[in-house]
C-alpha cells in the first residue's frame, strides 16, 4: 500500500508513517517544516517516496506530486489539524477561527477533491480523516475546534454515501485526550507548562494508539469500511450534563 499523510512531521502523522513504513508499505509525506520532513524521510528510508514541505492549502505543489504517484496513492490519511486557543467564543481571535476553518475544513476538503478521481479511476482507495471527540461532545473554549471537526464527522459520512459502488473506503478515527504530540503546544502558543498541565495525573492516549487505529481500519479485508472510530482514554469520559445555578 501506498499512503499519502498530511500533517506527518510529528505527533500522530509521524506515529502513522512509522507504523506504515514498519509493515514494509510505502509513505508520502506533507507538512509545514522541512527540516523534521527531511529527518523523518532519512529514517524511514526508501520507504518514504517522497515528501512535501508545504501547507495543506497549497494545491499548486500537491497537484505537481499527484502527477506523478496520484495513481498509484492507496489510502488518504487526513491528519493534518489544529487547535488555537481556549477561550470563550465572545474573547476568541477572528484570525485563529480562520486558520482553523482553513486548515481543518477547507484543506481536508481540497486535498481530498483532489485524490478522488484517481482513486474513482482505479475502483480503489481509502480515506481516513483524523477528527476529534470534540466534533460530538461540546466543550467550553472548543467553539470553532469542535465545529470543525463535526464538519469532518459528517462530510467522511456523506463521501462514504456519494462513494457507494466505488469500491473506496471512508473512516473517520476520533481521538480523544491525547498526548506524545504538539497538539496542546500549538494550542496554548507554545506556553510548554500549561500544555504538560493538561495531562497532569492523567494517562491520555499517546501517538501511536492513534497510529494502531488508523492501521487497522487500512489494513482490514477490502469489503469492510469503518464509518468511525471514538477512542478515550480510560482516564477520561464524556461529560455528563450541568446545570447552571442562576442566582440571579
Amino acid at each position: 500500500m501506498l499512503a499519502f499523510i498530511t500533517g506527518a512531521s510529528s505527533g500522530i502523522g509521524e506515529a502513522i508513517a512509522r507504523k506504515f513504513v514498519e509493515q514494509n508499505h510505502q509513505v508520502i509525506l506533507l507538512a509545514r517544516r522541512k527540516e523534521k520532513l527531511l529527518t523523518l524521510q532519512k529514517e524511514l528510508g526508501k520507504q518514504c517516496l517522497a515528501i512535501l514541505p508545504c501547507d495543506i492549502n497549497n494545491t499548486k505543489e500537491i497537484s505537481a506530486m499527484l502527477k506523478v504517484h496520484g495513481k498509484d496513492i492507496d489510502i488518504l490519511i487526513n491528519n493534518a489539524g489544529l487547535a488555537l486557543g481556549i477561550s470563550n467564543a465572545q474573547e476568541s481571535s477572528l484570525k485563529d477561527w480562520e486558520t482553523m476553518i482553513e486548515t481543518n475544513i477547507l484543506g481536508l476538503v481540497k486535498l481530498t477533491h483532489l485524490i478522488l478521481p484517481f482513486m474513482i479511476e482505479k475502483n480503489l482507495g481509502h480515506i481516513i480523516n483524523i477528527g476529534s471527540i470534540a466534533g460530538t461532545y461540546p466543550y467550553p473554549g472548543s467553539n470553532i475546534y469542535g465545529a470543525t471537526k463535526a464538519f469532518v464527522k459528517q462530510f467522511s459520512l456523506n463521501l462514504r454515501a456519494d462513494l457507494i459502488g466505488k469500491n473506496i473506503r471512508v473512516s473517520n478515527i476520533e481521538p480523544g485526550l491525547t498526548g506524545g504530540s504538539e497538539f496542546s503546544l500549538v494550542r496554548f502558543y507554545g506556553d510548554k507548562e500549561r500544555a504538560e498541565n493538561l495531562y497532569k495525573n492523567s494517562q491520555p492516549l499517546m501517538a501511536q494508539d492513534i497510529a494502531e487505529s488508523v492501521y487497522w481500519c487500512a489494513s482490514l479485508p477490502k469489503h469492510i469500511n469503518i464509518n468511525r472510530i471514538e477512542i478515550m482514554p480510560t482516564t477520561q469520559a464524556p461529560a455528563g450534563l450541568k446545570v447552571y445555578e442562576n442566582n440571579n
